[in-house]
Formats: structure tokens, sequence, C-alpha cells
């Protein structure tokens, strides 16, 4: 986030107000100390003039998280997204928020797998390749830990961008 800040020449302050977002909070993301929000990303991509899924996939630091870019994506590639998700509660946060990467969304891990590998249900097309997946921690069937070292442990898949999310009831967190 803060490479592309200065790619534009802005400042924290600038970003800040471009994203509604208080300065404090915006260096605080920088610098990882923050928890951001559907609403925060979509925010934040907006203003840096980039998809949220770009933001996230490269080399944004996030709430403490290295992230790295997908092999074999054009950097400004707006690419699908995979959530894993049991509720629709992000489905419902990533409606508002109005991302341009496409959202597909499976409810539980074993779902997710079948998806990313072209198993299963899905055995009748091509493994995916989501610029990014977001994963609910609390996931009925399998545990998020265990989709999470399924994908990491598989070369077609360990250099996919996981982000771990925790669901929040409040109507707006940032």
């Amino acid at each position: 986030m803060r490479a592309r800040r200065h790619e534009l020449g802005i400042t924290q302050e600038e970003l800040a107000w471009r994203a509604d977002l208080h300065r404090t909070y915006v260096a605080d993301v920088e610098r990882g100390a923050r928890n951001v929000t559907l609403w925060t990303i979509a925010n934040l991509a907006k203003a840096l003039h980039v998809t949220a899924g770009n933001l996230l996939s490269h080399g944004a630091t996030l709430s403490g998280m290295a992230l790295r870019n997908s092999a074999g994506s054009a950097p400004d590639e707006v690419r699908e997204i995979l959530l894993v998700d049991h509720s629709s509660t992000m489905a419902r946060a990533f409606d508002r928020a109005k991302l341009a990467n496409p959202i597909k969304i499976v409810r539980d891990g074993e779902t997710g797998l079948d998806y990313l590998f072209g198993t299963g249900r899905y055995a009748k097309r091509k493994p995916a390749r989501p610029q990014l997946i977001l994963l609910v921690l609390e996931l009925p069937r399998m545990s998020a830990r265990e989709f999470l070292l399924r994908v990491r442990n598989d070369e077609r898949t360990r250099d996919i961008p996981v982000v771990p999310l925790t669901v929040s009831h409040s109507s707006r967190c940032h």
C-alpha cells in the first residue's frame, strides 16, 4: 500500500482523505498494526486506483501479513477472488463494497479445495487460480487450518495469497 501511495505521489493524509479514513488509521494499516474490514479495503483500493485483489496480493502488508503476487498474473489484471465462508455475512459485505474483482463463494473448505483443484462437483472444469483466497476461520466440516495446509502443500496453489478473516457483526469497523 505504501509503495502504491508513493507511486501516486500522495501523502498518508491525502490517502486518508480519499479513502474516508483517519490518517492515523492509514499509518497503522501501512505498518501492519490494524485489522482491516472489507469496507476499508474497498475504499483504500479505490483511493489508490487498484482493485482490491491487487491491493491485497501485490506485496501489500495488511494486518501484519506479507502477501505475494500469484505467479503468472499481470499487475493490473482483475481476477477472481475465492471466498470460503459458510455464512452470507461476507457475501453481503462484498455486495456493499462493490469490488471490481468477481467473487466466487464456497460454503466450506472441502468445496473450496474441490473448486481449486477441479475435483468433486467441479471435476468437469479446469482447476481455478484465483488472485486471492479470503478464508473465514470458523468453517464447518473442515477446519480453516486444514484447508490452508492443503493449499500450501500443493505446488499448484501454494503461491496464492490467503487472507484469514473473522466475522464481526458491527455495522462499521474502522
